[in-house]
């Protein structure tokens, strides 16, 4: 694999998680949800946490849809670093 490309792909996945982490922690605060940033980050983020949501069983109001994203994430960067070495 061109080392180069996965570069860009491990920063891309950083991007997800460091965006899925962002979200996490503004929903503890009373944001606005107009917000064009905070409607930016729902659009990117949400394709991932929903499909998360759907199969994990409901825990009240804890939401462990974004850990459990991040993990996946951080998977595919040991994977995409693995091969790149290959």
């Amino acid at each position: 694999m061109n080392d180069q490309i996965a570069d860009i792909f491990i920063l891309f996945l950083y991007v997800l998680i460091f965006a899925v982490l962002i979200r996490s922690l503004l929903s503890w605060f009373p944001v606005d949800r107009n917000n064009e940033l905070v409607r930016l980050l729902v659009n990117v983020t949400e394709p991932l946490l929903e499909p998360v949501r759907r199969i994990m069983p409901r825990t009240g109001m804890i939401d462990f849809s974004a850990m459990i994203v991040i993990i996946v994430l951080y998977v595919m960067i040991t994977v995409v670093r693995t091969a790149a070495e290959q």
